[in-house]
């Protein structure tokens, strides 16, 4: 089902169903909640969506698992291309799908079955082919690695303001001393605090910030040049070792738009 709009299939009786959609650089998806777990997963392109608990990046060709009920909205970064399976709340809990947003890893085989169940009608049989490959789908969901690509919210209100603020214009630039300061707060009960309410550092939790900026940033067609000074770093050179450290490969490769090779 290409560019469809999820609403008029959320009470089909099947346990997943699928939809493509197109979207221009910048478009938003204002807050909104399915009755579905939603698997959204960036075919082409980066996007950010920002849920109460934090907020998580999407770069190409992986995807963000999005638990039922969960109010989010999401950012294109540039042109974005995604595909996006739904599951039922009780088929998401046989399958043991994370009860918290995750952005996961996806396998060709994943890729493939995606591209494929956009394909199939909303009543597909359950005994055929059709079936199989969404029941394929739901298993290799279950599979896939997660991924650190989060930067969860602080539960206290000048804590989460202030983070909300960072990741609007995230700076290796701005300190612990800095955001105690705009909290009110002592060095010592902010870093407590914050890694109490996160689960990690500040340090930890600004380079994560910064990371997110840099995925969106590159992935429009910033250079690593351009990214790396806006953020704070000293050469570009810093800046591609700190990504290549946390994400496993240098920007140019991470972010290759290539498809794979099904698609060619």
């Amino acid at each position: 089902m290409r560019n469809a709009h999820i609403g008029t299939y959320e009470d089909t009786p099947r346990d997943v169903v699928a939809t493509g959609n197109d979207y221009p650089p910048h478009h938003v998806l204002p807050g909104h909640a399915h009755q579905r777990g939603q698997l959204l997963y960036a075919s082409t392109g980066v996007l950010t969506v920002i849920t109460a608990e934090g907020s998580w990046v999407v770069p190409p060709q992986r995807a963000l698992w999005i638990p039922a009920g969960v109010i989010h909205e999401v950012h294109m970064a540039g042109p974005v291309s995604t595909r996006s399976a739904y599951v039922a709340r009780a088929a998401a809990g046989a399958a043991g799908l994370p009860a918290h947003c995750q952005v996961i890893g996806v396998s060709p085989l994943l890729h493939a079955l995606l591209l494929e169940a956009v394909d199939l009608p909303a009543f597909y049989a359950l005994d055929g082919r059709d079936g199989r490959v969404m029941a394929l789908l739901l298993d290799e969901i279950g599979r896939m690695p997660t991924l650190s690509l989060s930067a969860p919210l602080p539960r206290d209100p000048r804590l989460a303001r202030l983070c909300r603020t960072l990741l609007d214009a995230p700076s290796l630039e701005v300190g612990i001393d800095t955001m105690a300061a705009r909290a009110g707060m002592s060095r010592r009960s902010f870093t407590r605090l914050f890694r109490e309410q996160t689960g990690m550092s500040f340090s930890a939790w600004r380079q994560q910030a910064c990371l997110f900026t840099a995925l969106t940033r590159l992935g429009s067609g910033a250079t690593i040049t351009e990214v790396a000074l806006d953020l704070g770093y000293g050469s570009p050179s810093a800046f591609t070792a700190v990504f290549s450290r946390l994400l496993g490969a240098p920007p140019s490769r991470y972010l290759k738009s290539s498809t794979f090779d099904g698609e060619r």
